[in-house]
């Protein structure tokens, strides 16, 4: 299991990443990261109350939304 840091690491490099030119087996993998990577913070924000955890999640569900919103675009 990795540590605060290491998930917060994780997670401003995933934020940080292009979205552009993604296949559909690329914005599936995203997505499930994006999910991991939020329930890991999660367990972070449950024990701290950190308002950084919080909004870290928040800005990669809002990435997630859109690689789902563009994954069900392309599946329909």
């Amino acid at each position: 299991m990795d540590t605060l840091e290491q998930t917060i690491e994780k997670g401003k490099e995933f934020e940080k990443r292009s979205m552009g030119k993604m296949t559909t087996s690329d914005r599936l993998a995203a997505s499930k990261e994006a999910k991991a990577l939020v329930l890991a913070l999660n367990e972070f924000y449950k024990e701290s109350k950190d308002s950084e955890i919080m909004d870290l999640m928040k800005l990669i569900t809002v990435k997630k939304k859109k690689i789902d919103k563009r994954l069900a675009y392309s599946f329909s």
